[in-house]
């Protein structure tokens, strides 16, 4: 259904929402679990809970997620689903064989509460999990956050395996946050290059982005290992890429195993990945090889040739506060200017950070933490822009207010391609950019008159 009911004028509303900037945390945590080698994620609530949130990355992905559920029916909505949840973990570990499975709350076992840790420990007593096998669990309720609340109570739940054993191994933990398997295969080759030993959790590269072998896996040989997390608590820090989806976790691992943590920003962008690279280069106490510095140069090469194209051009944008926050400073750093900037999650300090990165602005900047897409469709109306960035559900908005859209974010249903390149690091940069400039230069092509329909560009 198109939005040209959408109105200009803007009313305030405290309880309502209408086209939500977000979706649930069980979504975040069964992504989340899926960076685990040799997990199955568990939805301990009802079937259709988890077959809505493995049919959302399903389509986001293109790849069969696979994860159990608890089944709740009316009897375990009254009573607690204890015993369902216990009988899932014996049947799990007989059928199935998985080295860890990582289960997450839904609204129902929330407001029941199920106490999970309670539950793992009763079920080890009986004897329910094998020797060497492991049951970690976060609450996720929906009504709380969005689906990076729950991606990060699932990665402190990681978190929680870490184990100190007095003596640090020289190893540097990466928490990455939400991004896509492309993503995360790109910090890992950054991080060889600049020759550090690093552990990255979660890892959904090679579990999300394999290929097509004519084989079925049902644990994929991608993912970190409960091995891996567990030596984490020796490594000698922590980079944790992201207030919101990593910096909990990284802030435990320090609490817990004394291994001191940093929060940086996602590094999209040019600035951004400066940062990332510099603090790469002093925890591995070395230098940025040359073929970084290239890539680096390229970056900014491109930034210099097409900078006509971007200058002062108005960008309204929606998604999650790490990946936002980032992509805002990228985009004032090449002389966009972001005017509209909503995420659907909670947050009074994403709309300081974004006011601050935003405080030169020729323009006046509106952003709305726990904000909705309706709320941007209407400040489009009354200030319109040059460009929408942001997730597959923007085409609507898009195709009402004839707009170009960039597709970013979570999550893209529309489009394929966002699983194997990367939009983090210089390269990731570059196909940001590419992005960007196909979108602007396209709308260009199809609007200018005869007179300046260019060939070169």
């Amino acid at each position: 259904m198109l939005l040209r009911h959408t109105p200009k004028e803007i009313t305030e509303r405290s309880a309502l929402v209408i086209n939500p900037a977000k979706t649930c945390q069980p979504i975040g945590a069964m992504y989340a679990s899926l960076g685990i080698n040799g997990c199955l994620p568990h939805s301990h609530g009802s079937q259709g809970c988890c077959a809505y949130h493995r049919s959302t990355l399903t389509r986001h992905y293109k790849e069969p997620i696979v994860a159990a559920t608890s089944s709740f029916t009316e009897g375990a909505s009254v009573f607690g689903g204890q015993a369902n949840l216990l009988q899932a973990i014996e049947n799990i570990f007989t059928v199935y064989e998985p080295e860890i499975i990582a289960v997450h709350t839904t609204c129902l076992s929330e407001t029941i509460g199920d106490d999970l840790k309670q539950i793992a420990i009763k079920a080890d007593k009986e004897g329910k999990i094998p020797a060497g096998k492991y049951v970690i669990g976060a609450p996720t309720p929906s009504y709380v956050g969005s689906h990076v609340t729950g991606f990060s109570n699932m990665v402190k739940a990681m978190a929680g395996l870490a184990e100190s054993s007095g003596k640090k191994n020289g190893k540097v933990n990466i928490i990455p946050g939400w991004v896509e398997p492309s993503d995360m295969r790109e910090l890992k080759r950054l991080a060889e290059l600049i020759g550090v030993d690093y552990t990255l959790f979660p890892d959904t590269s090679g579990v999300l982005d394999g290929p097509l072998s004519g084989e079925y896996t049902m644990f994929p040989k991608g993912g970190t290992t409960v091995q891996a997390l567990k030596e984490s608590g020796d490594s000698i820090g922590t980079l944790a890429l992201g207030e919101w989806c990593s910096a909990d976790a990284a802030r435990q691992l320090d609490a817990k195993c004394k291994v001191p943590c940093s929060v940086l920003d996602m590094p999209f962008g040019l600035k951004a990945t400066d940062r990332f690279i510099d603090a790469l280069r002093i925890v591995a106490g070395t230098t940025v090889p040359d073929e970084v510095t290239y890539e680096r140069g390229q970056l900014v090469d491109l930034i210099s040739d097409m900078h006509q194209y971007f200058y002062h051009k108005r960008v309204a944008l929606v998604g999650d506060p790490d990946q936002l926050i980032s992509m805002v400073e990228f985009l004032v750093s090449i002389d966009m200017c972001p005017v509209h900037v909503v995420t659907g999650t909670p947050g009074k300090k994403f709309e300081k950070r974004i006011k601050a990165l935003t405080k030169d602005m020729p323009f006046e900047v509106k952003v709305k933490a726990k904000g909705d897409m309706f709320l941007l469709h209407q400040w489009i109306k009354n200030e319109p822009v040059d460009l929408l960035i942001g997730n597959t559900y923007c085409k609507y908005i898009a195709r009402d207010e004839d707009l170009p859209l960039v597709r970013w974010g979570f999550p893209i249903l529309d489009r394929q391609g966002h699983q194997y390149f990367p939009t983090v690091g210089y390269k990731g940069g570059l196909r940001l950019l590419e992005k960007i400039l196909s979108a602007l230069l396209d709308r260009k092509d199809r609007d200018d008159p005869e007179r300046s329909f260019e060939l070169v560009m």
